[in-house]
């Protein structure tokens, strides 16, 4: 008999330092991944070159398991949506 674990997805938001959209989008990822038991982590791109090349104009950003799944006003009803189908 084998068991199979399925690893959380992870969730991880991009934003910056005085990013008034970080603010909002804050409180929803927050709100979404306690409300499915889920953890997140924040990461500023500030000071990371490659980071604000790629996504600098389009903060705060949200990705699941590295993909790019948001940006700019994280809605969170497709954000539970795609969470509760990893």
């Amino acid at each position: 008999m084998s068991t199979s674990s399925v690893a959380a997805p992870l969730v991880v938001l991009l934003t910056r330092p005085g990013c008034h959209l970080c603010e909002a989008a804050r409180q929803v990822v927050a709100d979404v991944t306690g409300s499915m038991g889920l953890d997140w982590t924040e990461r500023s791109i500030d000071g990371n070159d490659e980071l604000t090349a790629r996504f600098g104009e389009e903060i705060p950003v949200v990705l699941v398991d590295g993909v790019q799944r948001d940006f700019w006003r994280i809605d969170p009803d497709r954000l539970r949506r795609l969470l509760a189908r990893c």
